[in-house]
């Protein structure tokens, strides 16, 4: 086996390929939070692939949709009353949700296809059958969250929602550090120290702190306390951790997930800062414009998050702190990969 084989030349059209993913899961990402800061996830109670692609087109399908939903325990203890109009609004969300996934896995196996049989997926490029893998155990996950809410709750599980979450932040990573290297980028080799492995921790502090907010989003806690900095008035609220099973209060207690989501917030704000500067004086090239945009996208969602929170989470607001938490996600991973490489 040659070295080309094992680490072949870059593939642009590979690059451009895997950028347009990135792009796809990124809109998944923003229209997945739409429809769970909307409740909308419950909507559709089946898993209908060509439902998923044609929505329905006459006053019957949209009966027999309503129908099912009515079924469900978040219309009849929650929604009971909701005319059919108002269903259509929370319909469209789930169903451009779906809709995106299923032309994600389109646009992602044709192209794959190709590729693979005209030898451009070759060597570290096979990485790419490994997102076809997750993308479909992401489809499972995601119908796994669904079916928590159908009947014996008035909304998705926030565990599993948050899994959800984890696995397309994952893609998202995955994506985006093939698709560069794909561009053979960054081109210029940094100077080795013990700061290039920095990045990488940023990334593991951001993925807690994603998984916080999604905790957080899954029970409808974001409204729980509008005041800043403090939380309910006391800056380490009296009631955080009060339930005796851990675990509930991660996914149950608010002043617990505010408290958690919001310190978390600061240690990456502050570490993200700390490694901007270090970038700006001892990185060169890629690295040193790379870590410093770090630092300003961090600075940048730590105010929106401020924002967020003293509004009383909008959607607006609420889908803007989320962009900036994979904005922040993806930056940080091409800063870990030009101070790495």
């Amino acid at each position: 086996m040659s070295a080309e084989d094992i680490w072949p030349p870059r593939q642009r059209l590979v690059g451009v390929w895997l950028l347009i993913i990135c792009v796809l899961v990124f809109a998944m990402i923003m229209v997945g939070g739409a429809t769970r800061l909307t409740d909308s996830g419950l909507s559709i109670t089946e898993w209908n692939f060509m439902k998923h692609f044609v929505p329905p087109t006459s006053e019957a399908g949209w009966s027999q949709e309503f129908a099912l939903y009515q079924q469900t325990m978040e219309y009849q203890a929650q929604n009971n009353g909701m005319t059919i109009e108002e269903f259509r609004r929370i319909y469209w969300w789930e169903w451009g949700h779906r809709f995106l996934g299923q032309l994600l896995g389109l646009v992602f196996a044709l192209p794959a296809l190709v590729f693979f049989l005209t030898g451009r997926l070759r060597g570290r490029f096979r990485v790419t059958l490994l997102l076809f893998v997750l993308g479909g155990l992401q489809g499972a996950i995601g119908w796994w969250m669904v079916t928590s809410g159908l009947f014996d709750r008035l909304d998705v599980s926030p565990s599993r929602l948050a899994i959800h979450l984890a696995m397309a932040f994952f893609i998202l990573a995955l994506g985006l550090w093939t698709a560069l290297g794909a561009f053979a980028w960054p081109a210029q080799r940094t100077q080795p120290g013990v700061w290039r492995w920095a990045p990488f921790a940023l990334m593991a502090l951001i993925f807690v702190q994603v998984m916080l907010g999604a905790l957080l989003a899954g029970s409808d806690g974001g409204m729980a306390y509008a005041d800043w900095p403090t939380i309910g008035g006391e800056w380490i609220p009296s009631s955080a951790f009060g339930l005796e099973d851990f675990w509930a209060n991660l996914t149950e207690e608010h002043a617990t997930q505010h408290l958690l989501h919001r310190t978390t917030g600061y240690v990456v704000a502050l570490f993200a800062l700390i490694l901007a500067l270090l970038g700006l004086l001892r990185g060169r090239g890629e690295a040193r414009w790379a870590l410093g945009l770090v630092g300003l996208v961090a600075l940048l969602q730590a105010g929106l998050g401020i924002m967020t929170v003293v509004a009383a989470s909008p959607l607006s607001l609420g889908l803007l702190h989320q962009a900036g938490a994979a904005i922040l996600w993806m930056t940080t991973l091409v800063a870990a990969r030009a101070a790495w490489r």
